[in-house]
């Protein structure tokens, strides 16, 4: 038997693990499994290049729990170690077998999917453990070994006849402080979390199965019923899969497995999978969002060969895609890092720069594989599409292949085909294309029927983030910009050169303006006179496309997303001086009737612009019952 002290450059590292080296003690599990599976891909790489003569078989990695010895084992059937190797790779705790393996199998280990990058991934055994052994056999003809650690820098090794077969057992004596990590629920729940799609199936206790009854057995023959190991992960999850070798079922079904509580099915899916200048697969969902810009709940999953590492992948996917679901995985991803290291790493933005790609790429290969599906989805994935175009240069660059621009008629139009079909009515006299849009058909429909009386288009852009989307199309192109339908008179939204026929003439019209001011007496309103076709409306309510956008971008950020500062609410009164009853107005002599006219009409304006509320609108409503009555 051999005693010794371990080779660490401090006194005593286990209370140093215990405390500062890992935050979250729950992952020693993690660390644990996929040191396994390192063994168990080492065996498989040594046997498929004969360097190994032994059967690499159907090795499985299994958890047990004993609650009696307060123990918990981690058991392998892979590559095992020998005397010399415990004493390297436990004992000198500067060394990673891992990483010592693939410098020395670089070539040919390149896809055998090692995890790696460990380092001291082993002794986060000591977070949970007050003494460790390690049983463990190598493939090699050598006899099996027994270490044991009671948490100090001294350990003992010898030989045993403990164990025949090849392979590690892991051994943790679980501490007074830790007995949760005895409980089945919560090693079950651990194992769900970081293991879930293991490339080694894990046995986690058994299960009853029942067997099929044969075609001809007798009506009331009952089932027989047998033990099975019971397979907690799925070792060939979906990512890991040729797309050609996948279903629009298979992805569903991996989707479900991914968010076993949404019961939606998700829109699409986008398969990522590359191998330069990185390595990177995954596969991410489109659910249905709506105008949704706060998905929180079911977030994508960071794995690193299969490995779960996180689900804040704020900074490796770009902000837009993080309403997204799905998983990425990518061995160029450090396992044990802080998020602000990730989101400095060169790899990292690269990758991130790659989805992005990806992603603008696949929205241009459905729209044209398949419009009609394409615009049938187009209102459940809008907000992705949109922020996309706002916050990522690259995908804006490409946005025009498949963003679609809604009319209030329900057609969808691309850019080239939207500027095609307005260029002729709606360029002004200047030369500039005049994009019209309205955001509520309902709130907004007198506005969207003037325009479309002039044989205007109409889009109707709903979104929350359409103020910023419109500001980037604005900047981005040239000689384009666009209009609320309800920010102005139709004909002040697309001037024309059109003279204008007035029944009022200037003195008139000044005189008919002050009288109204001094009736509204509300310096929310500026009024201004306008010479528009007789049966207009008399009085018609507009907000400024500057102040309204500004006030809804402060509505989609405020202190969030974009944040804007207050605005106060101004609206412009149009008068419409060619209306019969601004000769009215004029004509009439009593001050009170007047102002009540006035007040009526700007009453019916604000009602078309759900302005009328609260008591105003209760006022409104019995002054209508009264005139009625008279």
């Amino acid at each position: 038997m051999t005693k010794g002290n371990i080779n660490v450059s401090v006194e005593n590292i286990f209370p140093l693990i215990k405390k500062f080296l890992y935050s979250d003690h729950e992952i020693f599990l993690r660390e644990l499994i996929s040191n396994a599976t390192d063994a168990t891909l080492k065996l498989k790489h040594l046997t498929g290049i004969g360097e190994a003569k032994v059967e690499y078989g159907n090795p499985k990695i299994e958890v047990k729990i004993n609650k009696e010895a307060k123990t918990l084992t981690i058991i392998d059937q892979g590559i095992g170690m020998t005397s010399e190797e415990v004493e390297k790779y436990i004992n000198q705790v500067a060394f990673s077998g891992a990483e010592e393996f693939l410098e020395k199998y670089k070539d040919s280990a390149k896809d055998s999917g090692i995890i790696g990058h460990f380092g001291l991934g082993f002794y986060s055994a000591f977070m949970v453990a007050e003494k460790v052994e390690i049983i463990t056999k190598s493939y090699k003809e050598e006899p099996a070994v027994r270490w044991i650690c009671d948490g100090s820098p001294e350990f003992t090794l010898e030989e045993t006849t403990d164990k025949t077969d090849r392979g590690t057992e892991i051994i943790l004596h679980i501490a007074e402080d830790s007995l949760e990590f005895l409980e089945e629920g919560k090693i079950r729940e651990l194992l769900l979390k970081y293991n879930k799609f293991m490339p080694i199936p894990i046995k986690f206790g058994t299960k009853t199965h029942t067997l099929p009854l044969p075609e001809d057995a007798p009506e009331g023959t009952t089932a027989e019923t047998e033990e099975v190991d019971n397979i907690i992960n799925n070792p060939t999850p979906a990512w890991t899969i040729a797309p050609a070798d996948l279903q629009k079922e298979d992805y569903t079904k991996f989707y479900h497995e991914l968010y076993p509580m949404q019961f939606e099915e998700p829109l699409f899916n986008i398969h990522l999978n590359v191998d330069y200048p990185f390595n990177l697969t995954g596969i991410l969902f489109f659910p249905k969002l709506a105008n949704n810009l706060n998905i929180e709940k079911d977030k994508i999953q960071l794995y690193q060969n299969q490995v779960f590492v996180t689900d804040e992948v704020k900074g490796i996917v770009p902000d837009f895609l993080m309403l997204l679901r799905g998983v990425i995985d990518s061995p160029d991803i450090p396992l044990n890092v802080s998020r602000s290291y990730l989101q400095a790493d060169g790899a990292v933005k690269k990758i991130s720069s790659y989805i992005t790609k990806k992603v603008a790429d696949k929205m241009a290969s459905l729209i044209n594989e398949n419009r009609e599906d394409y615009e049938q989805k187009w209102n459940d994935i809008k907000i992705v599409i949109e922020y996309g175009m706002v916050s990522e240069e690259k995908f804006f660059e490409k946005s025009d292949k498949f963003v679609l621009y809604p009319t209030t008629e329900g057609k969808y139009l691309l850019w080239n085909e939207l500027e095609e079909k307005i260029k002729p009515a709606q360029t002004d006299k200047d030369g500039n294309l005049v994009i019209l849009y309205a955001t509520n058909a309902d709130e907004q429909h007198s506005y969207i029927q003037s325009a479309k009386d002039k044989g205007y288009e109409v889009l109707l852009l709903d979104s929350p983030i359409v103020p910023h989307v419109i500001q980037k199309l604005e900047t981005s192109k040239e000689k384009i910009s666009f209009a609320r339908v309800d920010a102005d008179h139709i004909n002040n939204l697309i001037k024309k050169d059109e003279p204008a026929i007035s029944k009022l003439n200037d003195t008139e019209k000044e005189t008919l303006k002050k009288e109204i001011e001094n009736a509204v007496n509300d310096q929310k309103f500026s009024v201004q006179l306008e010479d528009l076709d007789s049966s207009e409306a008399p009085f018609i309510i507009t907000q400024p496309e500057f102040m309204r956008r500004m006030k809804d971008m402060q509505a989609t950020g405020g202190g969030g997303m974009f944040g804007m500062g207050g605005f106060p609410e101004m609206y412009n009164l149009v008068v419409n001086s060619n209306s019969e009853l601004a000769s009215e107005l004029l004509k009439t002599e009593d001050t009170e009737d007047k102002t009540s006219k006035i007040k009526y009409a700007l009453d019916l304006a604000k009602l078309s612009q759900n302005l009328l509320k609260g008591k105003d609108l209760t006022d409104f409503i019995q002054r209508s019952y009264q005139q009625l009555s008279k």
